[in-house]
């Protein structure tokens, strides 16, 4: 069937080849915008199925049932799930203990503003008089919809929190079935080689996912040490979620020293410490993008920057924060399934780095 059909599509012209790959393209869009509540969980779950399934493989080793074994890893995830979300809503509700005095500090600072604005420009929009405890509450109580919405959205709904966990047992319980059905699709080539590819896929993934993991360690501990250095409080929880929101490239790690900045700004009564903020920050990210990932993470997922950056922007137009954390994953696996049929090789060199091509010198002519 599928050697038929790329007979059929090999024999098109080439204005219809590129109308088909058009409206693919076009009802694959729509189908991930239409479907993202059930979609995200299910790559969630195959994303954390990936990471936990060397922990299933080694307590399968050892005669522990497969069922068991997804069993404890996915009790495993759970828990370390709940322990992160329970140490930022703890952080939290500390911090905000901390914002009494808040409309204070705003309405000192916009009348400083005011008057630098009056003197120099001759303009006087009565900030200070603006910002006020009532009017800050009311533009929380406006907004607070709007913050559990976009938080609810980054999963795809409620249940999507119920269904990433089954997904990933199911994938985890399944995972010969999938390489069996890929070698079956792939029937035309060599068993043993597709077999080959799959593990090599999974193993690029974890190396990924586990580089990304020290990375974040790395610099968790940094922003520490940094933050307690410039006398932050609440160091640990700004560093550690610096640190997380780096696995989303280009804007994550401006989000995560955002919130200190913020903090700094409205609890100190000095500019010295969000500036000193903002200093460690780009110190930290110069060590991190010209030393820490390139080392650590290195060329695992063989993605070029380009192609990383529109799939970032796409990720993020159809599936939000989700999908900026997904994609690059996603399309590591399918330049790898690109590399399986020799029809999709070339979309597979589009998406990986251009290797360098070593000129060779030339050979001295023997002499007579």
């Amino acid at each position: 069937m599928f050697a038929f059909m790329d007979s059929v599509f090999t024999k098109m012209p080439a204005f219809l080849k590129a109308l088909f790959v058009m409206l693919f393209i076009i009802v694959l869009v729509f189908c991930l915008i239409v479907g993202r509540s059930l979609l995200i969980p299910l790559f969630m779950g195959g994303f954390f199925a990936i990471l936990f399934t060397p922990i299933s493989m080694f307590l399968e080793k050892y005669r522990i049932p497969r069922t068991l074994s997804c069993i404890i890893s996915l009790l495993l995830m759970i828990t370390l799930a709940v322990g992160l979300i329970s140490f930022i809503v703890n952080n939290i509700v500390n911090f905000t203990q901390d914002f009494d005095d808040v409309s204070g500090r705003l309405v000192s600072v916009a009348a400083n503003l005011d008057e630098w604005t009056f003197e120099n420009f001759g303009i006087n929009e009565n900030l200070s008089e603006k910002i006020e405890s009532d009017y800050l509450l009311t533009i929380l109580n406006e907004n607070s919809k709007s913050i559990s919405a976009f938080a609810l959205n980054s999963i795809g709904s409620l249940s999507g929190l119920i269904l990433i966990p089954v997904f990933m047992f199911f994938f985890l319980l399944y995972r010969d079935h999938l390489v069996n059905m890929m070698v079956m699709v792939y029937r035309d080539r060599d068993p043993t080689l597709v077999r080959v590819r799959i593990s090599n896929l999974r193993k690029v993934i974890q190396s990924y996912i586990v580089g990304v993991g020290k990375v974040m360690v790395i610099l968790a501990i940094l922003n520490i040490i940094a933050y307690s250095i410039i006398g932050i409080k609440h160091a640990i929880f700004f560093g550690v979620i610096g640190a997380i929101l780096n696995i989303i490239p280009y804007v994550g790690p401006f989000f995560g020293v955002l919130l200190p900045i913020v903090y700094a700004f409205l609890t100190m009564d000095s500019l010295f410490y969000p500036l000193a903020i903002f200093a460690c920050y780009q110190g930290i990210q110069l060590l991190e993008g010209n030393f820490l990932t390139p080392k650590i993470v290195g060329g695992n997922v063989n993605l070029n920057a380009f192609i990383t950056f529109l799939g970032l922007l796409v990720g993020a137009a159809i599936w939000g924060v989700a999908g900026m954390v997904l994609v690059i994953p996603m399309m590591a696996v399918l330049r790898e399934i690109f590399e399986l049929a020799e029809n999709t090789k070339p979309y597979a060199l589009l998406m990986g780095e251009e290797k360098e091509k070593i000129k060779e010198l030339p050979k001295d002519e023997p002499k007579d």
